[in-house]
């Protein structure tokens, strides 16, 4: 089944870093929010209080960053501080969803079934 598609917020610290983070988003409700309607919640405005960091561009793996990061890229290591920071400078991009378990595998490693030489019926 094809991901679904997401609307995110990516913040970008530095044009020339590979160093990336974004936030999931409800698309309306964050334009409303952004054009300054401070009577909508941020827990209205995003998927999650989660911020997703990838320090490869767009094409990299995400991850959670570290306290450290946040407090290096945003000055605060609170997570409601660093997703408003992201929201207000970031920019508002739609994409493809995320693909997360068996997918993400190289399908040329074979499978990741363990054969300890007793065949696949000696488990």
């Amino acid at each position: 089944m094809p991901p679904k598609n997401v609307t995110k917020v990516l913040y970008k610290p530095d044009t020339q870093s590979t160093d990336e983070f974004l936030a999931i988003v409800n698309p309306v409700e964050y334009k409303k929010w952004k054009a300054g309607d401070t009577t909508i919640s941020l827990t209205e405005v995003v998927d999650s209080f989660e911020i997703f960091h990838s320090g490869q561009g767009a094409q990299g793996y995400l991850g959670r960053p570290s306290k450290q990061q946040l407090e290096n890229i945003f000055g605060t290591s609170k997570d409601i501080d660093a997703m408003k920071i992201l929201l207000e400078k970031g920019k508002e991009q739609q994409g493809d969803g995320f693909t997360w378990g068996a997918n993400t595998m190289n399908p040329t490693r074979g499978s990741a079934v363990v054969d300890k030489g007793k065949g696949l019926s000696g488990f």
